[in-house]
């Protein structure tokens, strides 16, 4: 699929630019050291995407579990060492798909520009382009991130937004990465995308306790037919072989029917079931559940992308850049 640069809206480009400025990165950065890096990234990406569609969510979460946590570093993709559990080895991570993916890309990139563009460049290219190759908006991505050295699992564990979040505690770790409530609602949109293992949501099926005490209810948040459907799926919150489409019925394709289950009840996690009990966030979703608004959720998506894409970033001198994304050169 080719990507709708002509299309993109001139105010996506002014914030892109201008949220550059402020991190330090440059639309067009490798533009004379390496002219056809971003052609490179999404050509790859075509060819990963069309023989597996289901990896663009995936690729998407690669991309946020990064930003999340030291920032857009590509600290995520390190492998741990005898000295160090890195961050792809934290529980919250233990899910994590798409790492031979971005290796696949990096050795394209090295073979027509070695150590020129960043593994952390990599990730963020290729996370708009799965949005892209999925039917989701084009937003223009200013480059010239490094990598980073330092990967730690304890560090995942403590600043990775949790599936079990309500939204007073996901707004305070949005915030603490230059992130608002609108982007929280915007960017849990995200999981138009992919499927989730049973433990990440099976606690709502099973283990919720009642204000009387009651013990291994079904969260009374979730729609009680959607329950009873992922409860054929998941037999126990122990279940780790099973999987469930995060936008059933869609979740190969980037669209707006993710807040539609929201707004009915169905959201798969409980983050997802706690944006209905913030007036902000619940107002979000019931109007782009509408239908009506698709443009607008397309646009506020790619405006937070790319405020996210600038969390943290290394720039200039700092960090280096990987010759191989899972190892430190």
């Amino acid at each position: 699929m080719a990507i709708r640069s002509l299309l993109l809206p001139l105010a996506l480009l002014a914030l892109a630019a201008s949220s550059a400025a402020v991190a330090n990165l440059e639309i067009g950065f490798y533009s004379k050291t390496c002219p056809d890096a971003e052609k490179i990234v999404r050509e790859e990406m075509a060819k990963i995407i069309a023989a597996a569609p289901s990896l663009a969510g995936p690729l998407l979460r690669l991309h946020f579990h990064d930003c999340f946590v030291r920032g857009c570093d590509a600290s995520v993709l390190l492998e741990s060492t005898d000295g160090n559990v890195a961050e792809k080895d934290a529980k919250p991570n233990k899910s994590l798909r798409g790492f031979g993916s971005v290796e696949r890309v990096k050795a394209k990139l090295e073979a027509a520009c070695p150590g020129i563009v960043s593994c952390a460049d990599v990730l963020t290219l290729m996370s708009r382009d799965a949005v892209v190759l999925a039917k989701g908006p084009f937003w223009p991505v200013a480059l010239g991130r490094r990598d980073g050295r330092v990967s730690s699992a304890t560090e995942a564990s403590n600043e990775l937004p949790p599936a079990s979040g309500d939204v007073s505690l996901l707004a305070k770790i949005f915030a603490s990465k230059g992130l608002d409530l609108k982007d929280l609602v915007v960017l849990s949109g995200a999981h138009t995308l992919g499927a989730a293992h049973c433990p990440s949501f099976a606690d709502r099926l099973y283990n919720t306790t009642s204000e009387n005490g009651t013990s291994g209810l079904v969260d009374p948040s979730l729609d009680s037919k959607y329950a009873d459907k992922l409860r054929l799926k998941c037999k126990s919150v122990d279940d780790r072989t099973m999987l469930s489409e995060m936008d059933p019925g869609s979740f190969k394709t980037f669209d707006t029917s993710y807040y539609r289950h929201v707004a009915k009840r169905r959201g798969l996690f409980r983050s997802d079931a706690a944006l209905l009990f913030d007036a902000t966030t619940k107002d979000y979703v019931q109007r782009i559940a509408t239908g009506t608004f698709d443009g607008d959720f397309f646009r506020d998506f790619s405006e937070s992308m790319i405020k996210m894409g600038d969390v943290g970033v290394l720039t200039g001198a700092e960090g280096e850049i990987r010759k191989k994304c899972h190892v430190l050169n």
